[in-house]
């Protein structure tokens, strides 16, 4: 990769874009990057405090991006919804890794047929899951003293105050627009559940329920491929978080509920939360990180070209350790064993 050729980061002003951006500039200083964004001014700023960073201005309505003919690039980063795929055809046109995060799992389709039209074009790594998959390689590393899965449960509270901006919440509107339907594997068959199949109460970390409900997104899906878990299911909701409640900053909390057995069929369970201080903001930034450093070859092999999903790239361990860097921990649940 040459000097010149920066990873284009669309959205690169919102906080995802801004998260993910602050942390390949911590963790590689030299990697170029451009923040591109409607208001140049502000993608600037965002640069100019990066540094090695440039700016530009997007236009997503068109197939170039607006963006100049000779300027090259080494990735292309969605941390917004890519919503004309736009962003993915120029990654193809040029044989550039694409990243995306905001389709979910309504919307991915898409993408996965652009891919698949193309399979030898580029690298795309569909990341649309909790938190760009970091909730995914979470679960995994709990799940490593497992010989076998049986059940996972993941709750996850999104504080009301932390919704990602104006881009993040139109996701989650869009989203509840596609489907209020939640997909669950049961009995190992994936399935669809309204009502109150779908109704969950989701625990605080402080003891307190929070009103929730499944939810279709494509941490179901990776889990229970991944584990072969015939049972999996995605409870979320939106409320006060245990952070606000006790007069701090929104915090991110998300329980992972694992059964199944150990080593020589003993039965096992483990019950932990993982949770920042901070919010979900830093833990999506670490998703989308990770999974550019892994696209760049920058850890790891090259990635050939194909779909890819942020649990078939990335390592558990190493996710959770550069979770942790930015202030994630886990803490034990009721229930753990």
């Amino acid at each position: 990769m040459g000097q010149s050729e920066s990873v284009l980061i669309l959205g690169g002003t919102g906080q995802a874009g801004t998260g993910a951006a602050a942390l390949l500039r911590q963790w590689h200083p030299a990697l170029p990057l451009t923040i591109a964004g409607r208001d140049i001014d502000r993608a600037r700023r965002v640069a100019d405090g990066l540094g090695a960073a440039t700016a530009a201005t997007i236009d997503l309505r068109r197939g170039d991006l607006g963006l100049p003919a000779d300027r090259r690039y080494s990735a292309v980063v969605a941390a917004l919804w890519d919503d004309r795929l736009h962003g993915l055809r120029f990654a193809q046109h040029r044989g550039l890794p694409y990243l995306s995060i905001s389709s979910g799992l309504v919307d991915i389709a898409p993408e996965v047929v652009a891919g698949a039209q193309r399979a030898n074009a580029s690298p795309i790594l569909v990341a649309s899951h909790y938190c760009a998959g970091a909730v995914v390689l979470a679960a995994l590393h709990s799940a490593r003293r497992f010989d076998r899965i049986d059940a996972i449960r993941i709750s996850a509270v999104l504080d009301e105050l932390d919704t990602g901006g104006p881009a993040g919440t139109a996701d989650l509107q869009r989203w509840s627009t596609a489907t209020s339907a939640g997909l669950v594997r049961r009995d190992g068959v994936f399935t669809w559940v309204t009502g109150p199949d779908a109704q969950a109460d989701v625990r605080r970390t402080d003891g307190t329920d929070l009103p929730g409900r499944s939810i279709a997104i494509l941490d179901v899906t990776s889990l229970a491929l991944a584990t072969d878990a015939p049972e999996v299911r995605f409870d979320f909701a939106v409320g006060e978080s245990a952070g606000r409640r006790r007069g701090e900053p929104a915090s991110f909390e998300v329980r992972i509920d694992l059964e199944g057995a150990g080593p020589g069929g003993a039965p096992i369970r483990r019950s932990r939360y993982l949770v920042h201080p901070a919010g979900q903001r830093p833990v999506t930034a670490t998703g989308i990180a990770l999974g550019v450093e892994r696209l760049l070859g920058l850890r790891g092999e090259a990635v050939a070209p194909g779909i890819h999903t942020p649990e078939t790239l990335l390592d558990p361990a190493y996710a959770v350790e550069r979770m942790a860097e930015t202030g994630a921990c886990f803490i034990g649940a009721p229930g753990d064993s």
